[in-house]
């Protein structure tokens, strides 16, 4: 039975039914089978987030050897591994129209020939930042964000009491990809060059996701996408949408730039690959931790606490990493909190506006992150160059630290907002 929203329940107990939106929504959860075959969509989505989560958050490797080649300035490059999620979150709308018009498995096969096919046409554009902005950035784009909905929303449809850690696993396969990734690309562009680090990466992709995609299978019908314009009369819903749209600024700028200041820190680019696997190895970590933790304290509490974990790696911690040892410590942290961020945030939707409301409401809020996505990393490296670049040593980067960081914790803020709306203890579950 539903716990009605701000009854107190003592943190560390199970989470409760969340909120029924409606007699029929409330139904429709209560016969949720809670396993069966959503343990199959689960290990498919994690197989399918491994690539189209992993990839872009191993993007600084390669945008450390381009600049190194002379391509461009980071500042540049950022911008091209920013594309794909920028364009994943602007869609979001039109996506889930696509999704409802020929349904989930459809979708995803389209999202893996585009995602996979991008990276393998990037690999005749490497001498060209218009060329991977359209390969690397619009096609693979394309297909990133109709991944990001198929699977961000289709574990709801098998999991109520356990949809926080069905979330943390799936998004987890991203962080896990993103620490394997990081080191298989270092590689791969030591032996075999650029071009052919993309060839191979898009054709491994393709082999991975479109099996994953054949077997994904929904349980109901979505419902038509559309903008809930009733939904900015709900503070709770303007929050959450503000504050995921400003977390977004700081959230691929430690992945962008881990290795850049690695290098200027004096440590190689193998050694720099490894760190930033690290990172991206904690953010699996924090993606299932964060996610089990929203079945025991709450989803809305739970994001907060991943906000504020990004936000005290970025302001207390990488600004004295003068060493490796303090560097990595910061990679580790700030890799669980960043991955915590994107396995809560569905779940907190998914809280607050049942199960059935997921897919409009998830677009809505995504639809919100474009500007972050699209801005936050290059602001990185504006700020960077002003400061005299990576050449300047470690000093140049903290104004760009300062700036993701304090990003962060007025994010972190905002969503302690919603959590005071839905109940003003700080002990109860929300």
């Amino acid at each position: 039975m539903s716990r009605p929203q701000g009854e107190s329940i003592e943190l560390g107990s199970r989470r409760p039914d969340p909120p029924a939106v409606s007699a029929v929504v409330n139904h429709e959860q209560d016969e949720l089978p809670e396993g069966g075959y959503g343990w199959v969509i689960v290990a498919c989505c994690s197989a399918i987030a491994f690539f189209y989560i992993g990839l872009p958050y191993s993007w600084g490797v390669i945008q450390l050897r381009l600049t190194e080649s002379g391509l461009a300035k980071p500042s540049s490059l950022a911008f091209v591994g920013s594309v794909a999620s920028c364009l994943a979150a602007i869609g979001a709308l039109v996506n889930a129209r696509i999704l409802r018009a020929i349904g989930t498995r459809n979708a995803a096969v389209v999202a893996s020939i585009l995602y996979g096919g991008g990276q393998i046409m990037s690999s005749w554009s490497m001498t060209s930042i218009a060329g991977l902005l359209i390969t690397n950035g619009i096609i693979a784009g394309i297909g990133v964000g109709i991944f990001f909905l198929c699977c961000g929303s289709l574990p709801a449809q098998y999991f109520k009491r356990k949809r926080g850690l069905a979330n943390g696993l799936v998004l987890g396969g991203g962080g896990l990809g993103g620490g394997v990734m990081s080191v298989t690309i270092n590689y791969l562009l030591d032996r075999v060059g650029v071009a052919w680090t993309f060839r191979i990466i898009g054709l491994t992709t393709l082999a991975v996701t479109l099996p994953a995609s054949l077997m994904l299978k929904e349980r109901t019908r979505r419902g038509t996408a559309h903008i809930e314009w009733s939904y900015f009369r709900d503070p709770k819903f303007i929050l959450l949408f503000l504050g995921g749209a400003i977390a977004m600024f700081p959230v691929l700028i430690p992945a962008f730039f881990i290795p850049q200041y690695a290098t200027s820190l004096g440590i190689s680019t193998s050694t720099a690959a490894f760190i930033l696997a690290g990172f991206n190895l904690s953010s699996f970590f924090g993606r299932v931790g964060f996610g089990a933790l929203c079945d025991y304290i709450g989803p809305v509490s739970s994001l907060i606490l991943a906000l504020l974990t990004s936000a005290v790696s970025m302001l207390a911690i990488w600004p004295v990493s003068k060493s490796i040892g303090p560097f990595i410590l910061f990679s580790i942290i700030s890799g669980a909190g960043n991955g915590g961020f994107f396995s809560t945030m569905p779940s907190a939707v998914g809280h607050i506006y049942g199960g059935h409301r997921v897919p409009i409401a998830l677009a809505m809020i995504v639809t919100a992150w474009s500007a972050g996505y699209f801005l936050g990393a290059p602001i990185a490296g504006w700020i960077l160059e002003k400061y005299g670049g990576s050449a300047a040593g470690t000093q140049a980067f903290r104004p760009a630290m300062y700036y993701a960081g304090t990003m962060s914790l007025g994010s972190a803020g905002l969503i302690f907002g919603v959590r005071q709306i839905l109940t003003p203890s700080i002990l109860s579950y929300a």
